[in-house]
């Protein structure tokens, strides 16, 4: 792997950093503007269910996160991390464009998330690992740049998150999701426009040329893997199957890669498999904001904002979700001064720690939607709590799931961190994959008239968020326990 320190000033490394932050911001961009109407788009327009919906959301999430480790390992043995991103950009913008021109058949809809399952699956490993390549061995600056990464997503995420269920209101659906293919078209124009400042920035593969062969079979490949993912979506009798497969090959790969590692390098790898799971169950929350939180902003929550008796806006259910990289924008100069203030006072949280404050905001997110539910005289409950309520779900996401790429970058060897990279994805499919059955608990059946009432369901989001909000009670509880043995692992790594 080539190492930036050899080749680029720090002026150097800036530039690189805010090129692969361009592409990350068009990326997200397209993602979470498909993201903020495709399971709208399942239920109203197409008519299904919502233990459909959600488990074609949740299978859609899984293998979306899955295909990072193919894609990971190809940017680490065969196209390079810089080529294969780019790749992923290009495959992901067709993906969209399938989308907003698919004609509402079911097969044509399983396709076109084939195609976008294949472009994350090569953009979002090696797009992570060209940030540690720029910043390898530089850990305070390292977590800095990964909250800045993390901004980056949210500062596509929330134009897209308002802008693409407006499109879809006011245009249709086919012209929302051309509007995320434009924003991909955006992100790799601007890696074309600029990609000498990434020429010395890469892995071993985007040094050397590679043969003709090898690309006709990459290509290959990715057609049967768009084809086999769309079998996939087609089949609920093997969703399930799969998603436990994978994640359980890729625990005996963390098996293997422990008993292969050197001694001084497992007490890392425990802190980073720790740290994974945690972010995993993190992505179980967070996969309600896509599912059971879209709903119940559909059938309970008020669509209009309002000052006493003065209207300030109105927002469609897809809108709210928007509410979290809002958040996040606001969130994120606080923390990065926070982190900045402690480093000069030579205080180190400690990723571990965060986390532990990241799983007591979530807490209180689902606390504070559970007693809006409760304590509401009215079916439909203020959209204010949305806002108010969003606010420290999303901190807890930069607390959490903001560090997590951190953590393999520091706890990880160099020579298996893409790979590394695509077992967190892959895990963090799992998990939602389980987030959307955790939704279900709130799922109504739409083809009943009776059950769509709207007090009978305010009560059956009431009872989903109390559960959740004592399971996340409960990890906060559990990790602040095994805090003493993630310090113990640390002094045992340092040594």
């Amino acid at each position: 792997m080539h190492d930036p320190d050899a080749t680029s000033s720090r002026k150097d490394r800036s530039a690189a950093f805010g090129v692969v932050l361009a592409m990350e911001t068009w990326e997200r961009f397209g993602f979470y503007g498909m993201q903020a109407i495709l399971l709208l788009y399942m239920v109203q327009k197409l008519g299904l269910r919502d233990t459909q919906a959600n488990m074609l959301w949740g299978s859609f999430s899984a293998l979306t996160y899955a295909a990072p480790v193919v894609g990971g390992w190809l940017g680490d043995r065969v196209t390079g991390s810089r080529r294969t991103m780019v790749a992923g950009g290009i495959v992901l913008a067709v993906g969209y464009l399938l989308l907003g021109e698919m004609g509402g058949s079911a097969r044509a809809l399983y396709l076109a998330m084939g195609v976008i399952v294949v472009g994350n699956g090569l953009f979002k490993p090696n797009s992570c690992n060209m940030v540690n390549i720029i910043y390898r061995g530089q850990d305070e600056k390292l977590d800095v740049a990964f909250t800045l990464y993390y901004m980056a997503i949210n500062v596509g995420s929330t134009f897209s998150l308002f802008l693409t269920p407006w499109l879809q209101q006011a245009y249709g659906w086919g012209a929302a999701f051309v509007s995320c293919a434009a924003g991909l078209g955006l992100g790799t124009g601007c890696y074309f426009l600029r990609r000498a400042r990434l020429v010395h920035i890469g892995t071993d593969p985007d040094f050397r040329p590679v043969p003709v062969w090898r690309v006709l079979a990459v290509v290959v490949g990715m057609g049967a893997a768009v084809e086999l993912a769309a079998r996939v979506f087609a089949s609920t009798s093997i969703q399930g199957g799969l998603v436990v497969v994978s994640g359980i090959l890729i625990l005996l790969a963390w098996v293997m890669v422990y008993r292969r590692a050197a001694a001084a390098e497992r007490p890392g790898l425990k802190i980073m498999y720790l740290l994974t799971f945690e972010v995993a169950l993190y992505f179980v929350f967070y996969q309600q904001m896509v599912t059971s939180l879209t709903l119940f902003a559909l059938r309970n929550v008020g669509k209009d904002f309002m000052l006493g008796s003065m209207h300030l806006f109105s927002l469609s259910a897809g809108q709210f979700q928007g509410f979290n990289p809002l958040w996040i924008m606001s969130g994120t100069p606080m923390l990065v001064a926070a982190y900045a203030a402690l480093g000069r006072r030579h205080i180190n949280m400690g990723i571990a720690v965060k986390f532990i404050i990241g799983f007591g905001c979530v807490t209180l997110s689902f606390l504070i939607w559970w007693g809006s539910v409760a304590l509401s005289a009215s079916p439909l409950v203020s959209p204010w709590v949305m806002l108010v309520g969003y606010g420290p779900l999303s901190l807890g996401e930069l607390m959490i799931s903001g560090l997590g790429l951190a953590a393999i970058a520091r706890y990880v060897p160099a020579r298996i961190s893409a790979f590394m990279v695509g077992c967190y994805y892959v895990l963090i499919g799992f998990a939602m994959y389980v987030g959307s059955l955790v939704a279900n608990m709130a799922a109504v059946d739409t083809s009943a008239p009776a059950s769509m009432d709207a007090a009978r369901t305010l009560g059956i989001y009431g009872d989903l968020f109390r559960s959740l909000t004592g399971l996340a009670a409960l990890a906060t509880l559990v990790f602040a326990l095994l805090l003493p043995l993630v310090r113990r692992w640390e002094r045992q790594q340092a040594y």
